[in-house]
């Protein structure tokens, strides 16, 4: 017996699928990655399988998982006071690398890079 739950998408190639199967003669939930490309179409080794046992428990620690839970927190980082930004630092160090060469005779020596 199989019987198709639904899928998510997880990239361009590439769904979750999750079904009831029977595997072995061991029913159970499958949630496996199908890929579709062009070298290979189907299921990869990618998954786990749910025993039928085990699904009581796995259904209760699905459903204890709350929309909370899921939210994602993207904190945000403010630099020190004294800390310069990216932007600063990549600016900073183009003014340290060019180099500012003079006209013979306007300086008595060229400013050239350390080596």
């Amino acid at each position: 017996m199989e019987k198709d739950i639904g899928k998510i998408n997880k990239n361009e190639t590439t769904d979750i699928v999750l079904r009831v199967d029977d595997f072995a003669e061991r029913r159970g939930l499958t949630i496996r990655e199908f890929v579709t490309s062009d070298r290979y179409t189907g299921f990869t080794k990618s998954g786990v399988k749910i025993m039928a046992a085990d699904f009581p428990k796995f259904k209760e620690m699905i459903n204890s998982i709350t929309e909370e839970d899921m939210k994602q927190e993207v904190p945000v980082e403010q630099p020190e006071p004294d800390q310069e930004t990216l932007d600063e630092a990549v600016e900073k160090e183009k003014e340290e690398q060019e180099v500012k060469v003079e006209k013979p005779g306007e300086s008595e020596k060229e400013s050239l890079p350390d080596y």
